[in-house]
């Protein structure tokens, strides 16, 4: 016998929810990192792993990492060609955040003995933040 309360499934979404910069006035940098990222090749319908990463300096709002994955979780079925499905996250996020800058990084697994990396980036890098290292 399951000892587990009964839980609505979990769906992919395109939304994505956002908080208030709980530190308006301080300068600081956010990395949110997954490698569970997929999508499918739009020619071949085969699929495409990634992993995505993303680092901003935070403006108004920050994005909620639940609704982030179900963002992320939507891409699953559909074709995107690497840089497109990296510049669409770019301009998602910067749309529902409005950061000061922020940098998407798609790193997608070998295909054909070929790994892809894109970096879409928005605004400028406040010098207080320059040499800031990334965690991968």
């Amino acid at each position: 016998m399951s000892t587990l309360d009964p839980r609505q499934p979990t769906t992919p979404q395109k939304e994505i929810e956002c908080f208030d910069n709980p530190r308006p006035g301080a300068m600081y940098l956010v990395e949110s990192v997954t490698s569970e990222f997929t999508c499918v090749c739009p020619v071949t319908g085969q699929p495409d792993f990634a992993t995505i990463r993303v680092r901003y300096a935070p403006g108004p709002r920050c994005f909620e990492l639940k609704s982030y994955k179900l963002y992320l979780w939507s891409f699953r079925d559909e074709g995107h060609f690497h840089e497109d499905v990296t510049n669409r996250i770019l301009a998602d996020l910067v749309e529902v955040t409005d950061p000061i800058w922020m940098e998407v990084r798609g790193e997608f697994n070998l295909r054909g003995g070929i790994g892809t990396t894109v970096t879409a980036r928005h605004g400028q890098l406040p010098d207080a933040l320059e040499g800031v290292s990334s965690s991968g």
